[in-house]
């Protein structure tokens, strides 16, 4: 069975890996010159479903937790080293706020702290670890998944190809072009993200830093050789690829509370794209006729798409259903996607 995948981000590298490894023909065609080129070039790589409980539904953190598998044992980019949640003292109760609404965490002090990550002693004296957690460089996590998709034999890449049409040769499409698919999904939306990758020599942390303020909370993981992605803005804009002022002075400051050194540290890159969204920003497998759409997965790219990537895969070879990410009646078109309360029952009908 043929099957064409189109989009090369992390969502349809995954999906082909998925489908390849059960011994479908796999095209990838891809518009940029290379695998990897889009917005999951921007990503975080913070491979954290307990920490998403934050403010995403159950069911990102349980479709979540099939990343931690797929990219530190499988693929083996990924580096279990847990994350670190820690706030300024002054807004010490987002801490207990955070703790209420996610779990499979320690609770730390800040001697705690300072023993995970001696840069930070003395700097916070309360903070969240949730030790079963990764992070990955999501470059480099892209570029391993596409060596490896190269050496099956199964599997032919197309690059500098639109694809946005299905191949006549194709049984299946599986469309996971982002938000450039808004012209099949109309519900769909963009939600730009920015981000720095800054470089310090003074610096050195073992694991992700999230730090949680009301108003700019931030993110810092570490990518090593004294590099650290810093991120990242959520603006309900779609404009694409402008990089603001004030988003940079935002996360330099944040980044700056974290640990006074990141004022000193070189801007080695900004960058700027759109995360694919939907309404409740949950993920959707959508299947009309012939073509499955993979797409909504907001923020979460590099934690969910292992888990929809198998989902795909049995919906193309088995007719499966998965209603905790599709409708019942999948050819039926949706302008906005299912209400909030609906895919939370349908989460709560298979065990999430």
């Amino acid at each position: 069975m043929p099957a064409r995948v189109i989009g090369a981000g992390v969502a349809g590298l995954c999906a082909a890996y998925a489908l390849a490894k059960r011994g479908v023909d796999v095209e990838i065609v891809e518009r940029e010159p290379g695998p990897g080129l889009g917005c999951s070039r921007f990503a975080g790589g913070m491979i954290a479903p307990w920490c998403e409980l934050e403010s995403a539904e159950p069911l990102v953190a349980t479709l979540g937790e099939e990343a931690l598998d797929f990219w530190s044992r499988e693929i083996g980019v990924a580096t279990v080293a847990g994350s670190l949640v820690v706030a300024p003292w002054r807004e010490r109760a987002e801490i207990f706020d955070f703790a209420r609404r996610t779990r499979q965490f320690e609770t730390l002090d800040g001697e705690g702290i300072a023993a995970l990550e001696p840069e930070l002693s003395r700097r916070f004296e309360a903070g969240l670890f949730f030790p079963k957690e990764a992070h990955l460089d999501p470059r480099a996590a892209m570029s391993a998944l596409a060596k490896r998709l190269t050496r099956m034999p199964n599997v032919v890449f197309r690059f500098a190809q639109d694809g946005a049409e299905p191949a006549p040769v194709a049984d299946w499409s599986v469309d996971c072009r982002g938000f450039a698919a808004r012209d099949a999904l109309p519900g769909l939306r963009g939600v730009k993200g920015e981000m720095l990758i800054l470089r310090s020599e003074e610096i050195s942390f073992s694991r992700p830093v999230r730090m949680l303020h009301p108003r700019r909370p931030v993110y810092v993981v570490p990518r090593g050789e004294g590099l650290f992605m810093v991120g990242a803005t959520m603006i309900e804009n779609e404009e694409r690829a402008r990089v603001t002022a004030r988003s940079v002075v935002e996360l330099v400051n944040s980044a700056f509370a974290i640990h006074p050194a990141f004022a000193e540290a070189e801007i080695v890159e900004t960058g700027s794209d759109l995360r694919p969204a939907f309404a409740d920003n949950l993920p959707r497998l959508l299947k009309r006729d012939r073509t499955l759409y993979i797409n909504g997965l907001y923020r979460h790219g590099f934690l969910l798409a292992p888990a929809l990537a198998r989902r795909a895969a049995e919906v193309v070879l088995n007719d499966e259903l998965f209603p905790e990410v599709m409708d019942a009646d999948s050819n039926q078109r949706t302008t906005a996607g299912r209400p909030r309360h609906d895919v939370a029952n349908a989460a709560a009908g298979t065990g999430v």
